[in-house]
This record gives structure tokens, C-alpha cells and sequence, in this order.
């Protein structure tokens, strides 16, 4: 009889390769460093297109009056500037009412969502369904519109004044929103799937912006009025601690492994916790007057923006400095990275 054995080694090599390639193909690829930020300019009434590595502005955009956040679509090919108005939270002067969005690829405003009605809407994110979601602060509500049809799909209500940041915790079955009401010193907390406001988190007497670990596990706000952070653990919808801070706080970002919370204080400093001990880690010098903290998605970078100063400041998280700033025009705010194509 003649033997198999090489044939049933080869099929048994094959499979091996096969599996092999599979496994390789459905794992995560590495975020990638290259890529370009977007501006909102509040002062110029502008979207920004800016190299990060150049450091250079590639391009300017007239928007309404005021963008003031901005949210890149999971594509990366547009970007969403929502016209807030001419004033500050809870001060008096317009009410915007619309979303400029921005081609990225050909740096034109392309078309603009008419939301119906004044609502100062400020903090665009697209939620894990491919919904933008936008704080609409006049009808203490977080609006769920469809990119699609350019429509509002829903009103989620906050219960709360001035619900100006938020921060979407995904899950497979109640996806969350955590506003930042910042007068009404609380955290607001949304089901996304019900539509509806779950509870409400007494923080302070006022709070300013919020953000989030990548896996979930901690919500931060930042007191305005004693320098801490407060911890939220979404499991119980409660303070679960705070982190006392040299200064007020007035932004952060985790980096994407949940190891660093990289902050903007009130005062001139930057301030890295290391979230493992819940310690401040290291301490940077900085201007003051502050927008918004953002992580390169690879986590390599953090991008932080100075609105009076007009520049962003880029600080190493391998080597930990501070490496030249992004220096652009007095307005830089809110800003999200869209990746290279």
C-alpha cells in the first residue's frame, strides 16, 4: 500500500499557514503617527488644516461665528465644526444653530446641518452606531443626529444647564454619555439605547470638560472650584475619588494604554498623573488661557491648545518634553486628528 503521510503533512502545513494569516489579518493595526490636525479658530471664525510635523498651517476655512469644537468622521474625510455662537458658556449673545462640516481632502466647507433651532451646540463625537452626537446646551439636551440624512434623530435629554463637553463610554448593549455641566456643577449620565437620563452626579459648584480611560473603567471631570479631579466609576454612577492637583485643571486626555492622564491646568502648567497610583507624575510649563488636550491615536504625542497664545503645544510621551509648538493665530480651541489616507 502506498503511504499518504507527505500529503497528509502538507494539508496539515497548509491549515497551520491558513490559521496562521487569519489570526494575523483580524488583529488590530497599529494607529498610525501620520496624520493632520483640525483647528476650530474661535477668534477667526475659521477651521484650521494643520501638519503636525511640519508644523504649519496647510489650510484655512471660513466657518460660522463661533466653531469652537470640532469631531473628524470615522473616514477621516469630513470634518464637523458646530456653530456655537458669539459669547461664552452660559454668557449672554448669539445662539448658533448649525454644523459646518469641512472637506478635509480638498479643504473646503462642503455644506452645513441646519439643526432648526437655536441650541449653541458645542461638543461634537461620533458615537460607536456612526451617529454624531453634539451637546445642545438651550435645550439641555445631547442631539443624536444622522450624518446620512443631516437630521436630528434625537433628544437625549441632560436635565442640566450649560451640558457644554461629554464623553460617549461604548458598550455592546447601553453605550453612556457623560455630560459636564458646568454651572450646574454635576455630571449628567445618558442612556444612549432608552434615550433617557439615568442619574445625576453632584460634583462641585462648577465643573469644567471631561474625559474618559479608552477601556471605560474611569470617568474624569475637573473641579473649578477646589484643584482636584474627581474619579467617576460608571459601575455605581458615583464619585469614586479624586486626585488633589497643584492647580485647577482644566482639560485632560488619557493616553490610549490608560497608563497617563495628561492635563492643562488653569495657571501656565501641564501636569501628567500616572493613573496606576493616581499621582501627578511630572509637571511642564505652558502659557495659559486653554482649549483642548488631545492624544496622537498612537498615543506618541499630546497635542494641547492655548487659545489666547494661538498655539498648540506638542509634548513627547516617550521621552517626556516638551518638543517646538504649533504656533497658529490667537482662537486655536478645539481640535481632532484625522488620519493620513
Amino acid at each position: 500500500m502506498r503511504k499518504l503521510y507527505p500529503f497528509f503533512t502538507f494539508i496539515a502545513v497548509a491549515a497551520i499557514l491558513f490559521f496562521t494569516v487569519t489570526i494575523a489579518d483580524s488583529q488590530p493595526k497599529p494607529a498610525s503617527s501620520k496624520g493632520l490636525l483640525v483647528v476650530a479658530n474661535q477668534f477667526e471664525h475659521t477651521a484650521l488644516i494643520v501638519d503636525p510635523d511640519a508644523r504649519k498651517e496647510l489650510a484655512k476655512i471660513t466657518i460660522g461665528v463661533n466653531g469652537h469644537e470640532v469631531a473628524v468622521s470615522p473616514d477621516g474625510k469630513f470634518a464637523y465644526v458646530p456653530i456655537y455662537g458669539n459669547s461664552g458658556v452660559g454668557k449672554p449673545g448669539t445662539d448658533g444653530s448649525t454644523i459646518d462640516v469641512i472637506d478635509i481632502a480638498n479643504r473646503k466647507l462642503t455644506y452645513s446641518i441646519d439643526l432648526g433651532k437655536p441650541l449653541r451646540p458645542h461638543n461634537p463625537e461620533f458615537g460607536p452606531d456612526g451617529n454624531l452626537y453634539v451637546s445642545a446646551e438651550l435645550s439641555q439636551s445631547i442631539d443624536m443626529i444622522d450624518p446620512k440624512t443631516r437630521k436630528i434623530i434625537a433628544e437625549i435629554p441632560t436635565g442640566q444647564d450649560e451640558s457644554h463637553m461629554f464623553i460617549i463610554r461604548p458598550g455592546p448593549d447601553n453605550p453612556t454619555v457623560y455630560t459636564a455641566n458646568v454651572h450646574a456643577g454635576n455630571v449628567s449620565v445618558l442612556d444612549i439605547p432608552s434615550r433617557k437620563l439615568v442619574t445625576t452626579i453632584p460634583v462641585s459648584k462648577i465643573v469644567q470638560r471631561i474625559s474618559i480611560e479608552p477601556d471605560g473603567l474611569y470617568v474624569f471631570t475637573h473641579d473649578q472650584e477646589t484643584p482636584r479631579i474627581v474619579v467617576i466609576d460608571p459601575l455605581s454612577n458615583a464619585i469614586s475619588t479624586s486626585i488633589p492637583m497643584p492647580e485647577t485643571v482644566y482639560a485632560s486626555e488619557a493616553t490610549p494604554d490608560n497608563h497617563w492622564l495628561i492635563c492643562a491646568g488653569m495657571k501656565g502648567h501641564i501636569f501628567v498623573v500616572d493613573l496606576h497610583t493616581r499621582q501627578l507624575a511630572k509637571t511642564f510649563d505652558a502659557p495659559t488661557t486653554l482649549g483642548k488636550v488631545l492624544i496622537r491615536p498612537d498615543g506618541g504625542v499630546a497635542y494641547i491648545s492655548f487659545l489666547a497664545a494661538g498655539k498648540i503645544e506638542v509634548l513627547d510621551l516617550k521621552n517626556w518634553k516638551l518638543e517646538p509648538s504649533i504656533d497658529l493665530t490667537p482662537g486655536v480651541d478645539g481640535m481632532d486628528w484625522a488620519p493620513a489616507s
